[in-house]
């Protein structure tokens, strides 16, 4: 094994929180920091075109292409589970949407006995993080490293989306980050004059020529290394089929995300005794939580036919329009290529007696069989809704000894009745919309699930067959106390020293929303501690 040297600090994942620690623990210049990413470098031209992310699905160079085991409560289905393997991380091949979740999210989490992480403690990170193109206010910032902007244009489709949700007694929303979530209307996202801005572009590329921050790509993590006082003291890594170290004097950060955070752990002996045992590894420490406690959303589909060409799927079909397209977004940074994977949508509440939104929508003006396919050749747009706070829990435990095998992943999604009811509810309100003027004008049939799929049965059928992930995996290493905790408020794993997590695994709940935003939060206030601790 070869060793590279000592660092202050060494951070494993470059992805939406990897990046926001590596920019903030080297600012001061007074700490050595390394970065540690298992993919390259963010060089692929679809990467900074915000559309461009239906061009990275299957794309092996930039994507862990991570997938289920059979699901149980899908059929025995296997769910692909697409995650970032390259600088930004996740943030590289997203959707872009930002939503931070609900106000009652963190005050939950503060409820559950992690104080710092109410609402009125993180908006600060959240405000800190952010350059909002409307300007400051009580709930946003200007300024900070990541762009939150609106889409470069209207839509029809989405204009009528909003009027038709508004006609069916759902308010209009400008602004799913400030006072309430609740409403339609179009959503912001991470991008700057028409360009993706991952958390690589944003604190990464302004942070990459100080001499004290070194960056290693295509270095996968294998192990953590300890001290003979069992506290971690550094990491070991494969890169160009070599091993390497080095050592960390103050701490070691992870930060490689809800499936390889836990791997990491486990294959370094912290983790499940029993598992650990029958997979031939040491046990460092007992910590049961590691790998539970996966949450997910589950989305599922409508497509409805349009009457008239206006869709993208019409212009990619036509030579013109095509050009047409290519050169708006070249000369103006403008049109379909500048959108996020939710052009418009909402939070909506499927019963009125619940307190907040309990399903998500995101409006695509284009339909796919599956997203990552070729877009269909007929004019029609694309909604899907998701439950945003399931009550299913899933597990990601290693396979192996093996660190390059990729673990055993079961988000068990849908294994309780009300993720299954309130998702066929989703469904439901998705066609109440659809059916209400003026969106109803516009659609010429119902293509998925289609008219003959009615009854209640059908519908979760339905689900079942054609629900998939919307990509928001975390809680694998979850904050908080008792046994089936991972961290504590600080974030330092229970009982190891020298070794924090930071990234969506730490959450104690899935946040109502589009996680890259809280996990760039998490980054920011994990920052915060660890210098707070080193001053």
């Amino acid at each position: 094994m070869t060793s590279i040297g000592s660092f202050d600090y060494i951070i494993v994942g470059a992805g939406s929180a990897g990046c926001v620690l590596a920019n903030r623990l080297s600012a001061s210049g007074r700490h050595r920091v390394l970065l540690l990413e298992a993919g390259g470098r963010d060089s692929n031209p679809w990467i900074h075109i915000p559309l461009g992310y239906g061009k990275l699905f299957n794309n092996a160079e930039v994507n862990w292409k991570f997938q289920s085991e059979p699901q149980a409560f899908l059929g025995d289905r296997i769910v692909n589970l697409p995650r970032g393997k390259v600088l930004g991380g996740s943030s590289s091949i997203n959707g872009l949407v930002y939503i931070r979740g609900q106000q009652q999210d963190f005050d939950h989490w503060r409820e559950l006995g992690n104080r710092g992480w109410s609402y009125e403690d993180v908006l600060p990170y959240f405000r800190k993080a952010e350059d909002q193109e409307r300007g400051s206010d009580s709930y946003h910032g200007a300024g900070g490293p990541l762009p939150v902007s609106d889409p470069s244009e209207p839509n029809d489709i989405c204009d009528a989306f909003i009027a038709a949700a508004k006609a069916a007694g759902h308010p209009i929303n400008t602004d799913f980050n400030g006072a309430t979530q609740e409403g339609a209307g179009y959503f912001q996202s991470t991008s700057r004059r028409g360009l993706r801005v991952s958390s690589a572009v944003a604190y990464l590329e302004p942070a990459k020529r100080r001499p004290n921050l070194a960056v290693l790509t295509k270095a996968h993590a294998t192990r953590l290394l300890f001290d003979d006082n069992h506290n971690v003291c550094g990491v070991e890594w494969l890169r160009d089929g070599q091993h390497e170290c080095a050592t960390a004097g103050g701490e070691v950060i992870l930060a490689a995300g809800a499936f390889g955070t836990p791997q990491l752990l486990q294959l370094s002996g912290l983790g499940p005794g029993d598992l650990l045992r029958e997979r031939g590894i040491v046990v460092r420490k007992q910590l049961r939580g590691v790998g539970a406690n996966l949450q997910d959303h589950y989305q599922v589909r409508l497509v409805a036919g349009v009457t008239k060409p206006i869709t993208f799927n019409d212009d990619m079909r036509n030579i013109f329009r095509m050009s047409r397209v290519g050169l708006r977004f070249l000369l103006r940074r403008r049109g379909p290529l500048t959108i996020s994977a939710g052009y418009a949508g909402g939070f909506f509440r499927t019963d009125s007696g619940l307190a907040t939104p309990d399903i998500q929508v995101h409006l695509l003006n284009f339909s796919s069989s599956k997203l990552g396919d070729k877009l269909d050749p007929f004019s029609a747009f694309t909604l899907s809704s998701c439950q945003l706070r399931p009550e299913s829990r899933g597990t990601v435990i290693i396979r192996s000894a093996d660190p390059l095998e990729a673990p055993l992943i079961n988000p068990n999604y849908l294994a309780t009745e009300t993720d299954r009811r309130v998702t066929v509810a989703g469904v439901k309100l998705l066609r109440s919309i659809v059916r209400t003027f003026p969106l109803c004008a516009l659609v010429e049939m119902e293509r998925e699930p289609g008219v003959a799929v009615s009854s209640d049965e059908d519908l979760l059928n339905y689900c079942r067959e054609r629900g998939g992930s919307i990509h928001h995996a975390s809680c694998t290493a979850r904050m908080g106390s008792g046994p089936d905790a991972v961290v504590d408020e600080q974030l330092r794993v229970h009982g190891v020293g020298r070794l924090r997590i930071a990234d969506g695994s730490v959450m104690p709940t899935i946040v109502s929303g589009n996680t890259h935003a809280a996990i760039v939060m998490i980054g920011e206030k994990a920052a915060d501690l660890i210098l707070r601790s080193a001053a």
